[in-house]
């Protein structure tokens, strides 16, 4: 990154908010999920929101964009990553052969990462039908007790786990969003 961006925020109600209230589709209005299955569904779910506002809006080249030098990481980079972590997380709980990886081994979700719009759309579908097929698995397990796998993990650990690797990358996100067009907001 040669200059850095004017940062700028779309919100006008609250200046260090991504968007306004009314705007925020994480924002909901009422009382918080009863349950701690319901909470844990909560959380992901508006992390991954995050996330994809995070990413909303820009081209390939800004999601393919490497902004914090030496890191590989970028934008869409997170999106390949966090698709390779649903499936990875698919054969944590399975007893059969795992399935292949998405993006081959060694850093393949963040160096094949490139401004390419045919790239772009096959990791935001790859990202949907990844998390589609673990939130199935795990809706046949609503006992957050249940150890599943070769290694019985709960589902109480891998939904924490989730939780975590996506608020862990939306920090990321957060930066490097900023970095590309000085967008900032929670």
């Amino acid at each position: 990154m040669t200059e850095a961006s004017e940062r700028w925020t779309q919100a006008t109600v609250y200046p260090d908010m991504w968007a306004d209230p009314d705007d925020d589709p994480r924002n909901s209005e009422g009382p918080s999920p009863d349950g701690e299955l319901a909470t844990l569904d909560d959380f992901l779910t508006n992390y991954r929101l995050t996330l994809k506002m995070k990413c909303e809006g820009l081209s390939p080249e800004q999601l393919s964009r490497r902004s914090v030098p030496p890191s590989t990481m970028s934008l869409l980079g997170l999106l390949r990553h966090l698709a390779e972590c649903e499936r990875d997380w698919q054969n944590w709980i399975t007893d059969g052969d795992p399935q292949p990886s998405l993006y081959g081994e060694n850093d393949g979700d963040f160096e094949g990462a490139v401004a390419d719009r045919a790239v772009v759309d096959a990791a935001y579908a790859d990202l949907e039908r990844e998390q589609a097929a673990m939130d199935a698995e795990l809706a046949r397990h609503p006992d957050l007790g249940t150890r599943l796998g070769k290694h019985a993990t709960s589902v109480r650990e891998l939904m924490v786990h989730r939780i975590e690797e996506y608020a862990r990358h939306c920090g990321h996100a957060d930066l490097l969003r900023e970095c590309v067009d000085g967008r900032v907001g929670q």
